[in-house]
């Protein structure tokens, strides 16, 4: 079982960076891919980006790459989402997520309960 909190949303002018962080209960969190997803107003939840348990690898949408970073912390049971050069579209619920390393929801077994992030143009 990991439990998982996410932290770091709040309100950013566009252009500026975010750091989100997804701090992980549990002694296997280490045994999981971590990703994370977002989900803005009347739209679907979409992928982000994930990393592999090891750090080692890691994957991102086209819509965010360059811009964001994905990291984690074994020793913390935290990972983090680092974001910048923020874009109004980039408004969301943002989520972290324990599973494999995959792109689709359906994969992921544990959720977060999300922090919003807003972007102001």
């Amino acid at each position: 079982q990991v439990q998982l909190v996410e932290s770091g949303g709040g309100l950013v002018q566009a252009g500026g960076s975010l750091r989100l962080s997804c701090a992980a209960s549990g002694r296997t969190f280490s045994m999981f891919a971590m990703g994370w997803f977002r989900q803005a107003p009347g739209k679907e939840r979409e992928f982000v980006g994930g990393i592999s348990w090891g750090g080692g690898r890691s994957v991102y949408a086209d819509s965010v790459k360059g811009r964001f970073t994905i990291s984690r912390d074994n020793a913390k049971n935290t990972v983090y989402l680092q974001m910048n050069s923020l874009k109004p579209e980039d408004t969301a619920v943002y989520y972290c997520a324990a599973g494999p390393l995959a792109r689709a929801e359906y994969e992921y077994k544990y959720w977060g309960q999300g922090t919003q992030v807003t972007v102001s143009s």
